[in-house]
């Protein structure tokens, strides 16, 4: 259930997980297991200082032993019986994984719960890891093998899981005193997975998740680097469990973040024939279908694209107004005006269909159907729907040279539409005294358009070239209206730009800039991808900086930040 994004399925998962939680806090209320006065009393301050130290990791209290009384000998400690800590394992990992749940959903109200899960879970996996490290080397005698398996996978995954959050999520856990550490996310994480207990399977899922999320939030800073790990961690998955869907589904993730498309979509098929027959099946062939529409894209393949998130649309897949939006986009892509509209024309509808749980990107495909229905669709050729897409997946980065050379060639011929259309109408402005006509007012469409080109640029490896382009967003963005979008996917852009020319100071900037932008379309996918730069700024020493802009020089007079000091 959880590797689906149905409704139902998820409704019926999380309330599963609420009541494995409900059964195994009775369990704990109800245990007729008293501690002397003492041990409590050092129990609990054992506890105190473990969730009060700054990198969150539990403290290690060397065992209290009892004493009957003078001159008597001590006797052994005592511990919490084995079936309650996997009791609090049990709890915690229901919290762990409602978590990651409410994660996927992507939504402001889905992050506070997530982070709130979180918390609870840690709690909970805290005491069991107290308990753990009292036991000492004899912790065998005490605890099951399956149990500290789940509390070094709960607990790195946790870790791992907080320090990908957005700042805006993490600041509810820097005022209750904790804050999470990566690197002992990472180091439990693979402890639990070379021990090969019950939870190894979930800690490689875990790991190459991050990995892929990592290299596809942000490729430009993180594809290098975390491919190799990537390829190790799937290697070793795909060794002990070879015909795992899952892991053959991560296997065409990193292929995709290779920029070798067709393995990737040979992956996801695999995969999908590797779930035949299997509770997983339906969830399997649908995340594989919709991943795989994006490669079509990705190879700009845009009737094999349509088929398939036409398809997805038909069956409700995840946003349903987004996967038909996506279909007309590529209806659009391919000359095919009519279907385009007549797809679009279905969007407002089922969003408002899907209005209790209407998402970011619901929202956004909306607002798009309504910008082109302004002119009654006679603006479309000024747009290209389909590589707005892949522009806010930040998916160039993982296309061929050649089928990007193509796309600079297809927004370049945009933008000479518009150019002579704002010309055309500028002509009636020179021989007609006040005309009818509206002046030419098309920023939103050259902004997106502009922007567009810049990062397909940055996917080539030509910095340098986008520099005006990203500059005469950075100037008009009081301009543009309706896609606010624009201006922090700008900064973005500009930070990768930076990057690429070696300042990665300036970078830092850009980004913190782009940070303090908000109430936009997809202000927390951009505030996750915000989060994994800043951290690799961090990993590299390059600190915080003050987010003022410095001002210089355009070639027009105007005032505006460079890219490059």
């Amino acid at each position: 259930m959880l590797k689906t994004y149905q409704e139902r399925d998820i409704e019926i998962a999380m309330n599963a997980l609420a009541m494995s939680y409900a059964i195994a806090k009775a369990q704990i209320d109800n245990a007729c297991f008293k501690k002397p006065l003492k041990d409590a009393v050092s129990q609990y301050f054992s506890s105190f200082i473990g969730a009060t130290n700054t990198p969150g990791l539990p403290s290690s209290p060397s065992p209290v032993l009892r004493s009957n009384g003078p001159g008597r000998p001590r006797e052994a400690p005592i511990f919490l019986p084995n079936g309650i800590l996997r009791a609090h394992v049990i709890k915690a990992e229901s919290c762990l994984l409602m978590a990651i749940l409410q994660l996927s959903q992507e939504s402001v109200m889905s992050y506070i719960k997530c982070g709130l899960n979180l918390r609870r879970a840690y709690s909970s996996y805290s005491i069991v890891w107290q308990e753990y490290k009292r036991m000492g080397q004899e912790y065998t005698k005490h605890m099951d093998r399956d149990t500290v398996s789940a509390i070094q996978f709960g607990i790195g995954a946790v870790h791992l899981l907080l320090s990908s959050m957005p700042p805006k999520v993490l600041r509810i856990f820097s005022t209750l005193g904790w804050q999470s550490d990566k690197q002992l996310g990472f180091a439990l994480l693979k402890v639990c997975l070379e021990g090969r207990g019950i939870r190894a399977p979930l800690a490689s899922l875990t790991l190459l998740s991050y990995y892929t999320i990592l290299s596809s939030f942000a490729p430009q800073l993180y594809a290098k680097q975390m491919m190799g790990p990537a390829i190790e961690c799937l290697l070793d998955a795909q060794k002990h469990h070879p015909s795992s869907c899952f892991f053959l589904f991560f296997a065409a993730r990193i292929a995709r973040v290779a920029r070798n498309i067709p393995l990737s979509t040979q992956s996801f098929a695999f995969a999908v024939e590797s779930s035949r027959g299997e509770w997983a099946e339906t969830a399997m062939r649908q995340m594989a279908d919709y991943e795989t529409g994006f490669n079509m894209a990705l190879e700009l393949d845009w009737e094999g694209a349509a088929i398939y998130f036409e398809q997805l649309s038909h069956e409700n897949y995840w946003s349903a107004a987004f996967c038909r939006y996506f279909g007309g986009a590529c209806r659009e892509m391919l000359g095919q005006r009519t279907e385009c509209i007549l797809a679009f024309a279905e969007v407002p509808q089922m969003v408002k269909d899907n209005q209790n749980r209407k998402t970011y990107i619901d929202a956004h495909v909306q607002r798009r159907v309504e910008f082109f229905q302004q002119s009654g669709y006679q603006d479309m050729d000024f747009s290209l729907p389909g590589l707005e897409i892949l522009l806010v997946w930040n998916a160039f980065e993982q296309m061929e040279a050649e089928a990007l050379e193509k796309c600079l060639e297809l927004v370049q011929h945009t933008l000479e539409l518009v150019y002579e259309r704002e010309k055309m109408e500028y002509n009636i402005r020179l021989r007609e005294l006040v005309p009818t006509t509206t002046p030419p007012d098309y920023y939103d469409q050259r902004g997106i358009l502009l922007l567009t080109k810049a990062s397909i640029l940055n996917a080539l490896g030509r910095y340098n070239e986008s520099i005006p382009h990203l500059n005469w967003v950075m100037d008009h963005k009081d301009t543009i209206k309706h896609e606010t979008w624009v201006v922090p996917f700008a900064y973005w852009e500009a930070g990768v730009t930076s990057w690429g020319l070696g300042n990665v100071k300036k970078s830092r900037k850009l980004w913190q800039l782009a940070l303090a932008c908000n109430k936009y379309d997809f202000e927390y996918r951009m505030a996750v991808r915000l989060s994994l730069a800043l951290s690799k700024c961090d990993e590299i020493g390059v600190s915080q900086t003050d987010a003022k802009d410095k001002k210089g020089l355009t070639t027009n007079g105007r005032k505006r930040m460079p890219i490059v000091e």
